[in-house]
């Protein structure tokens, strides 16, 4: 994994060492106070080469398109709001998605199914233990964005939701973000509407730069991604972990993102 990580930087490989404990605290201060933590060049830059080795042909050849109008929640119907209610709105997504089961045997998924990875993510999380999903298809994804081409105003399904952007685009390919929007018990529905109206004075926004890991708080964060421009694309791969084992989609919700389910 050294070839992979830099573990110099980030001991990942040494839990409940002093610098692996200092690691988690900076970590933990920053998702406190940002909403998300950031650790730039985790990966190394020959990894990062090959790592778009691997998944560029999938992406060009097999990935799903896409392409859908949905609102923040990509539901139907959501407890609690009346109807009409502008945070329902409507937004579209086009990206490009390659599944867990497409590239079974690569950097990505060595990544993912590292165990010292989860066992870090769990200590900043606060997690006794976290689990990769049983989900064939969602358990590891890499999403390519093309010129014009974005993911819109939502909030993820889990709670925490962890990346590593693979390349960056020539231009755009912004994450913005509105932190702790809603919480357990207070869905702010109207804060919903105020961000997609852009008048939320709180919207932060962040420019990654490839190699770079960012986890943050996605079901309570409200996010998107601006529309890339320029002719490199933006490769970002999503890893999803869980406090209890056996996490799947449901069969609609596989076909709606992935255009199929297993």
């Amino acid at each position: 994994m050294h070839d992979i990580l830099d573990l110099a930087r980030y001991p990942l490989h040494q839990p409940g060492s002093s610098q692996w404990l200092k690691l988690v605290q900076q970590c933990q201060d920053e998702l406190a106070r940002e909403g998300m933590f950031n650790l730039e060049g985790f990966m190394q830059p020959a990894a990062l080469q090959r790592a778009m080795t691997e998944v560029r042909p999938v992406m060009e050849t097999l990935s799903f398109v896409h392409k859908r109008r949905h609102n923040v929640y990509f539901r139907k119907e959501v407890p609690g709001i009346a109807e009409g209610h502008p945070a329902m709105n409507m937004v579209e997504t086009i990206n490009h998605t390659v599944c867990a089961d497409q590239i079974p045997q690569s950097v990505v998924l060595w990544i993912y199914e590292w165990p010292q990875f989860a066992v870090f993510l769990g200590a900043v999380m606060g997690k006794n233990m976290l689990y990769p999903m049983r989900d064939a298809l969602a358990r590891a994804n890499v999403m390519c964005y093309r010129d014009g081409e974005a993911l819109n105003w939502h909030f993820d399904r889990s709670e925490f939701t962890t990346t590593i952007l693979l390349q960056a685009p020539s231009a755009g390919g912004e994450f913005e973000y509105r932190k702790d929007l809603r919480a357990e018990g207070n869905p702010n529905f109207d804060g919903v509407a105020k961000v997609l109206r852009g008048e939320d004075q709180e919207l932060r926004r962040l420019t990654l730069a490839a190699g770079t890991l960012n986890v943050f708080r996605g079901v309570n964060t409200m996010h998107r991604v601006t529309s890339c421009k320029g002719p490199d694309e933006r490769y970002i791969a999503v890893l999803s972990y869980f406090d209890r084992p056996g996490v799947t989609f449901t069969k609609e919700e596989q076909i709606g993102f992935y255009g199929r389910a297993v």
